[in-house]
């Protein structure tokens, strides 16, 4: 009788082991890029609610959806080191021009941030809003970033807080230094702004009223920010004539607050600063072996994209909008600003002055309905049409279309685009919004890298011109940026991790947006994954919405 009972004992459990494991979603056959860098291999993934459950040869599994992945690789969703997509998700959720090209995180910052917010500031962003309209219904950075998880987006999102958000918050638009009571207000800002999940802070100096700030001031800010093991991240003074001395400020910060930094979409703008890749290269290794944790990230373009405010003195734009169109009327202020837009310097950074000439800027971005006809044409056009010179017709733009004015500045080198590529510490963003081809962004024209950014580093530069091979991009694009903001269980392929995944044909992933026509979506981006919720299927949005805020180090649940 034992022994039938042992027996009876045995085949239960025999039976129990020949189950197979079952999966919300299995993914089979794939090429696996995992985001270590290491070689690829051939396997599968099984994913449960919103995490990887298991990876290797799982091909006695079953799963509630399965996808047969052969041919395709199977990497980790990627990361937007760089994203301006704060008003854009706002409009359209779906984040479609980056879920195409497989991101997955959008990392907010580029020193200004969508908090905290004083009642002016909020009158003013109110004021200033172009063709995508909405209700501030925030105050802090985190409640905007909560705002977006409720209204629903497809894409996770993160952020620093703005260096020059702060600086507003305190100081409105002045020239000065800070108070020593203003200065810790500041600090204050920052310190709940990283206890609440922010990344570090982010700052772009070239602009005013960021350009006003100290280094001094922003290594304050920093040393805050490194309590909770956040970075400092940065759109230096000078991208051109200034650019050595500007990595050399950004050393030092990092240095002097003991803070890990890194360089937003690292270029040598202006054909005279070209030859200084290997000087800045320099620069950086030194730093990295003395110690200090310096990285980098990029777009993949020869041409940035910002506003004419780039190519005006930043004392002209003291006291913010309203202020500098009102001193663009005065006839003796207008002359200055004028001699000064026309004379080469050091002192300010002048992109109009790094370009070859009108003819190399592009308006993209009017405010103004009657203006929006100069839409695509370049700055040069627009002069002739106008019989003025470029420099004047900008002066006018900006106090006609009530903003900047959405330009693209054509700045930099092939050459130098894909030695950056190259480098070990190099991530990747678009410093773009993300869009859909419909709706109110048919009102504006854009720089083809929020449609191409990500699809072009693994098209163009991996496969067609093999810069890089595959692992080493999808290590940038993945790991890498993961690791510099110490975000946790995200851009890699382990079991335990978020199930945010991209899966694409290497064979056919393209972008196809150019700067005459940047309004197309990039191709080969065959299934996308965010919190294990599938997002794009055969190349198509599902309209899911799964996307969560990311916290930072120094967040505590």
């Amino acid at each position: 009788m034992k022994s039938i009972f042992l027996f009876c004992c045995a085949t239960l459990i025999l039976g129990s082991c020949s189950n197979p494991p079952t999966y919300d979603v299995l993914i089979k056959n794939g090429q696996i890029v995992d985001g270590s860098g290491t070689a690829s291999y051939v396997g599968d993934v099984g994913i449960n609610a919103d995490t990887i459950a298991a990876i290797g040869d799982l091909q006695d599994a079953k799963g509630k959806l399965e996808i047969d992945a052969k041919g395709l690789v199977v990497a980790p969703g990627f990361i937007n080191m760089l994203s301006w997509a704060v008003e854009s998700l706002i409009e359209d959720g779906r984040s479609i021009s980056d879920i195409k090209q497989g991101v997955t995180l959008e990392v907010f910052g580029e020193g200004e941030s969508m908090g905290p917010l004083s009642d002016f500031m909020r009158n003013d962003y109110l004021n200033s809003q172009g063709d995508i309209k909405f209700p501030i219904e925030w105050t802090t950075l985190s409640e905007y970033l909560d705002f977006l998880v409720e209204k629903g987006i497809s894409t996770n999102v993160a952020s620093f807080i703005g260096a020059t958000t702060v600086r507003i918050h305190e100081l409105g638009y002045e020239d000065r230094a800070p108070t020593p009571e203003e200065l810790e207000s500041m600090k204050k800002l920052v310190r709940q702004a990283m206890e609440e999940g922010a990344l570090g802070v982010g700052s772009s100096l070239i602009y005013a009223p960021a350009f006003y700030a100290s280094t001094e001031e922003l290594i304050e800010l920093c040393k805050v920010a490194a309590e909770y093991d956040g970075m400092y991240i940065s759109h230096m003074r000078s991208e051109g004539g200034r650019l050595l001395e500007s990595l050399d400020e950004l050393i030092r910060i990092a240095d002097e607050a003991d803070i890990r930094a890194e360089v937003y979409h690292l270029k040598m703008s202006g054909q005279d600063n070209w030859g200084k890749f290997e000087a800045v290269v320099a620069k950086i290794d030194s730093a990295r072996a003395a110690g200090l944790e310096i990285t980098t990230d990029m777009y993949n373009y020869v041409a940035g994209a910002t506003g004419l405010d780039a190519s005006m003195p930043p004392w002209v734009q003291e006291g913010g909008y309203n202020k500098w169109a009102e001193r663009l009327q005065d006839p003796a202020i207008r002359k200055q600003v004028l001699k000064e837009m026309t004379t080469p310097t050091n002192e300010w950074e002048s992109l109009m002055q790094a370009v070859e000439g009108p003819e190399k800027i592009i308006l993209v971005g009017f405010k103004n309905d009657s203006l929006k006809y100069l839409t695509g044409k370049t700055l040069a056009e627009v002069a002739a049409m106008r019989n003025l010179s470029p420099e004047e017709t900008a002066m006018d733009l900006v106090v006609q279309d009530g903003s900047r004015v959405g330009t693209i500045y054509f700045l930099m080198s092939e050459e130098n685009v894909k030695k950056q590529i190259a480098l070990p510490y190099m991530s990747f963003g678009s410093d773009a919004g993300s869009y859909s081809i419909e709706g109110v962004f048919l009102k504006s024209s854009y720089h083809p890298r929020a449609f191409g950014n990500f699809s072009r580093l693994l098209g163009k530069y991996v496969r067609d011109e093999k810069v890089i091979p595959l692992e080493e991009a999808i290590s940038k694009l993945t790991t890498l940026p993961a690791s510099n903001l110490k975000i946790k269980k995200r851009g890699a392929l382990k079991e335990g991790f978020f199930a945010d995944l991209a899966i694409f044909d290497p064979n056919e992933i393209q972008d196809h947006a150019t700067f005459e026509e940047p309004m197309q979506y990039a191709t080969g981006m065959v299934h996308v994954f965010v919190n294990g919720t599938q997002v794009l299927k055969e190349g198509e949005h599902t309209g899911a919405f799964p996307g969560q805020v990311v916290k930072g180090p120094g967040f505590k649940e």
